[in-house]
């Protein structure tokens, strides 16, 4: 049975859940599930934009097919060949015998090697530019390379100012029914997962993503229809606001995320002592993390939202403790830029994980540490104590700049 929904006159949402989804590409817990969506337009030719993973293939194929109403599909844009919007290619192209792939060529190339396909004269090569005329709409295609894939392109259709996003604009979570982001208190129960689904899924990629916005500004969009989540048709300039933001690296969050890795609970300690002189000083939001419990998928997008960051790390097998050690190495591999750090560090013996955080954090782009380091032996002192209050003072000053 058929579960779709009207976009616009001409545009059908086809889209569909995976509440059962544990890993995001076996990699970011997804407790609320996956959403992948589709659209159809229908015009004097029907044009199928991306299309769902393997796990909602059946749903995506009887919406489709009632959408559709009887009319034959002319037309597939693969805006990206990523497989959780091409799983259905092999089943679309055996039911639609007259269907064409649209898409750019290193996409092309990309069904080549994903399924034992050729396309022959079913291919047509799409480039910057490059439009498809549909009847009443127009698509113009631009290429999006490294958002988060190299043959990513996204589509505009003048005619009613939407932008097919491709993975831009998207969010981890299943859909409840409401498919506009104004059907949802959106700030308050979704922002968190768009942010943590930019971070580690486009961040490394800020300046390209820079390039997909900067291109978005010369055209009058009405609404952004993106692969996964919401669609948006009010208030553009929030998820476009942020978005600019999460790009450029620049903090949201005029406050202090305090991430600590902890063997027997004298570095959670000092990390907690230090937030609630933190408190008592005026800063409000801080937030503490265990680096051993909370995901790290979920620390580096609280990374990505705080100004000032602070690593406290026990020293463990001669090392940064294991979790804070991933969640450095995380962070540098997504770019993250622009952020002061501060260091506390706890060595019962052999004190290293302080050194080697700076140096990991010193190797990264525009990152600062702050001053004092806050060494602790084993457990913390009335000297430590002491250190924390003055870092507490560092890192108020550095908020009020």
């Amino acid at each position: 049975m058929h579960n779709v929904r009207t976009v616009n006159e001409d545009v059908i949402w086809l889209g569909a859940s995976d509440r059962r989804i544990a890993l995001f590409e076996n990699a970011y817990p997804v407790p609320k599930g996956m959403s992948y969506n589709s659209y159809l337009i229908k015009d004097e030719k029907t044009c199928l934009m991306d299309g769902v993973d393997t796990a909602v293939l059946t749903k995506f194929m009887a919406n489709l097919e009632f959408a559709l109403g009887g009319r034959d599909l002319d037309y597939m844009v693969v805006q990206h060949m990523e497989p959780d919007h091409c799983a259905a290619i092999p089943a679309l192209l055996s039911k639609y015998s007259n269907l064409k792939i649209v898409a750019s060529q290193k996409a092309l190339d990309m069904i080549k090697q994903f399924f034992d396909i050729d396309l022959g004269d079913k291919a047509m090569a799409i480039k910057e530019a490059d439009t498809l005329n549909l009847g009443k709409h127009e698509l113009k295609f631009f290429a999006a390379p490294m958002v988060h894939w190299p043959e990513v392109m996204v589509t505009y259709d003048a005619k009613d100012g939407l932008l097919f996003s491709a993975d831009a604009f998207g969010e981890f979570g299943s859909l409840d029914g409401g498919i506009f982001a104004d059907e949802v208190d959106w700030e308050r129960d979704w922002l968190d997962e768009a942010r943590r689904y930019y971070v580690n899924i486009v961040g490394k990629y800020g300046a390209q993503t820079l390039a997909l916005l900067n291109k978005a500004k010369a055209l009058d969009i009405k609404m952004i229809l993106p692969l996964h989540g919401h669609i948006w048709r009010e208030n553009l300039d929030l998820i476009i606001g942020k978005y600019q933001s999460w790009a450029t690296y620049t903090p949201e969050e005029n406050s202090v995320a305090i991430f600590y890795g902890s063997i027997y609970g004298n570095t959670e300690n000092a990390a907690e002592i230090l937030a609630t002189k933190l408190s008592e000083k005026g800063v409000r939001n801080v937030r503490v993390y265990d680096v051993s419990k909370t995901d790290v998928s979920e620390l580096v997008s609280k990374a990505f939202q705080y100004k000032a960051l602070v690593f406290a790390s026990a020293t463990y097998n001669g090392e940064i403790f294991d979790g804070m050690h991933t969640l450095i190495t995380d962070l540098k591999n997504h770019n993250l830029s622009k952020r002061t750090v501060a260091l506390i560090d706890n060595g019962s013996w052999a004190a290293i994980a302080g050194k080697k955080m700076r140096e990991m954090v010193e190797s990264m782009k525009e990152m600062t540490v702050l001053e004092p380091v806050v060494s602790l032996k084993s457990a913390v002192s009335e000297a430590n104590v002491a250190e924390l209050e003055e870092l507490a003072d560092s890192l108020v000053d550095l908020l009020n700049q």
